[in-house]
């Protein structure tokens, strides 16, 4: 098992670096290994992250978090290259990874974000694999 999980890792991120070799970053890829573990943990038989559900997850409307942030897209914008705006009118920078290389370099501040963002738009804290999926769409943009 322990063979399968590192051999897993390392195809996890070396398809990161094949995708986007520019913006290779040990730190995010760390992240990214770790939201690996957990969300094997959570369902055994785990493929690993798509891009495609963290695309719908950015896109979907949810009905359960707080009143005008029923998507990602209410204050990020529907490009996750281009620049959003809070309720409160400050600007938030791009989240793709292509007009943001900083983004998603800090495990503190990914956690605390997703906990925030999570919990405004779905209502719930979102999963491993939530948060992989939307990793991976983020780092192909």
């Amino acid at each position: 098992m322990k063979v399968a999980y590192v051999m897993l890792v390392l195809v996890v991120i070396l398809g990161l670096l094949g995708r986007a070799a520019a913006f290779a970053d040990p730190r995010r890829d760390a992240i990214l290994a770790d939201l690996l573990a957990q969300a094997q943990q959570a369902e055994p038989g785990f493929a690993g992250f798509s891009a495609e559900r963290g695309a719908a997850l950015y896109q979907a409307a949810h009905t359960g978090g707080k009143q005008g942030t029923g998507s990602c897209t209410a204050c990020h914008g529907t490009s996750p290259q281009d620049t959003g705006q809070t309720r409160a009118g400050k600007a938030i920078e791009p989240m793709a990874v292509s007009k943001n290389p900083a983004r998603y370099t800090d495990k503190a501040n990914v956690e605390k974000w997703f906990t925030r963002n999570c919990q405004d738009v779905l209502g719930r804290a979102c999963s491993a694999r939530e948060k992989g999926d939307f990793l991976t769409y983020m780092l192909g943009q």
